[in-house]
């Protein structure tokens, strides 16, 4: 065998079936990496998006209805003789019926997402990723897993393109939006559409100078203030991470969650800083809910909103930072600051974040282990990471050549695994039905 194809007939010895990826050239670059190698190359288009930002003739335009979408994967991973399914987040509701199926036919599944260590770095795991993720969460398996792993190289620096990834976005959403009627059936994943979410965009451009001048002044009270604060840091609604893998719907129930605990248990000279993501599409006014939320749990002034900020600065001299699962509960890990995650995280692990209640946390918070934040690390970077990025021409030419490489390793014989090995979220067995179907 010479790379992907058997020296004999000349038959692909794997096929890589690719599903949705980002609006970025990242999976198509990545396609024809592998097909100049030798291996085999599908790809099924959901979208217009989808099929702009392919180019490998070939690709199966799926134009049907979601609840026909079991049988129609299933089909096409049979005729194409699919050994590997390649996918952008394992929430999608396709992904999650491709994902079902892959496993009932032994077939390898890779999830890209982003980085859980950022920036210069993106995920690739096999079965899952965040909630339905591998990695070992018991620290006994971390430490002894970590012993084994030479020390992980730095990550050469990886810089972003605003500009491309602005048009890329723009283009692969708004070409569904304005011609429909090639993929009819189509249901988009993000809850809401995306020409409102460009219009709350707007707004937050808009605003953006005078949300600067408002978290300078922020900032500055903070470190002038002898009172110590806790660091809420929001992610998004149409984040997979808060619909599937947390207790909660969206991020007001989580900053009410959090405010009533800490205006009933919390230091009376505290503060509750609550951060905005900074990807937010500026559709809910969070400066005002929170003002409500302030006044209705009695904290006043002792919640402080922010839309931007040092968000390194603002973990390292925080008391605590509260997560969701949110990468920045990485980071403060990393940092060595107190870290409570309240919904499932890889990074929840004993020595690493604070594992009593949050009540405990305002007044006794646990700070990481330095050694168990290094084993963590050394295991998560070895097993999951990769250089690169997703939003630059660059970037996306080291994330292709390290992808390859970890793609075309062969797993062992038997050692498949179900995708949400050793967790109990939201993650449904392959036999049941997605909601929707």
């Amino acid at each position: 065998m010479t790379n992907g194809v058997h020296e004999t007939g000349g038959r692909p010895t794997r096929t890589f079936l690719f599903l949705q990826g980002l609006a970025s050239p990242f999976f198509v670059r990545l396609g024809h990496a592998l097909k100049d190698r030798g291996y085999g190359v599908a790809r099924v288009n959901l979208n217009l998006g989808d099929r702009l930002f392919w180019n490998i003739p070939g690709a199966i335009d799926y134009r049907g209805r979601f609840e026909d979408w079991r049988g129609f994967i299933s089909r096409a991973m049979d005729e194409r003789g699919v050994t590997d399914l390649v996918l952008f987040g394992d929430g999608r509701p396709y992904h999650r019926v491709a994902i079902a199926t892959a496993q009932l036919r032994g077939v390898r599944v890779h999830v890209f997402e982003e980085g859980y260590f950022r920036p210069n770095w993106i995920t690739l795991e096999e079965g899952g990723v965040n909630g339905f993720s591998g990695l070992p969460r018991d620290p006994e398996s971390i430490d002894r897993i970590a012993a084994a792993i030479a020390t992980v190289p730095e990550p050469q620096p990886i810089g972003g393109d605003m500009r491309a990834r602005t048009f890329w976005d723009v283009l692969y959403n708004c070409s569904q939006v304005f011609a429909p009627y090639f993929y009819p059936h189509y249901r988009r994943y993000r809850p809401n559409h995306c020409l409102v979410e460009y219009a709350g965009w707007i707004g937050r451009i808009v605003r953006k100078k005078a949300e600067a001048r408002r978290s300078e002044a922020v900032e500055r009270m903070l470190r002038r203030s002898k009172s110590p604060y806790f660091l809420l840091p929001l992610q998004l609604d149409s984040d997979y991470q808060i619909r599937l893998h947390s207790p909660f719907s969206a991020m007001s129930e989580v900053v009410e969650f959090v405010a009533r605990s800490f205006a009933q248990h919390a230091p009376a000279n505290a503060k509750l800083v609550v951060k905005l993501h900074p990807l937010d599409n500026g559709l809910v006014n969070r400066r005002k809910a929170t003002q409500i939320t302030a006044h209705r749990t009695g904290l006043g002034d002792r919640i402080v909103y922010l839309d931007g900020g040092d968000g390194d600065a603002l973990v390292r001299n925080a008391a605590g930072v509260v997560v969701v699962n949110s990468t920045m509960g990485t980071m403060a890990v990393e940092r060595g600051v107190p870290t409570i995650a309240i919904g499932q995280a890889i990074y929840d692990v004993e020595g690493l974040t604070h594992q009593g209640t949050l009540e405990s946390f305002w007044t006794a918070p646990v700070a990481p282990k330095p050694d168990r934040v290094e084993a963590f690390r050394k295991v998560v970077a070895a097993r999951t990471q990769l250089n690169g990025g997703f939003y630059s021409r660059e970037a996306i030419q080291i994330a292709v050549e390290n992808s390859v490489a970890r793609l075309i390793e062969l797993a062992p014989a038997g050692q498949q695994r179900a995708v949400a090995l050793d967790w109990t979220s939201g993650y449904q067995p392959a036999a049941s039905a997605v909601p929707g179907e």
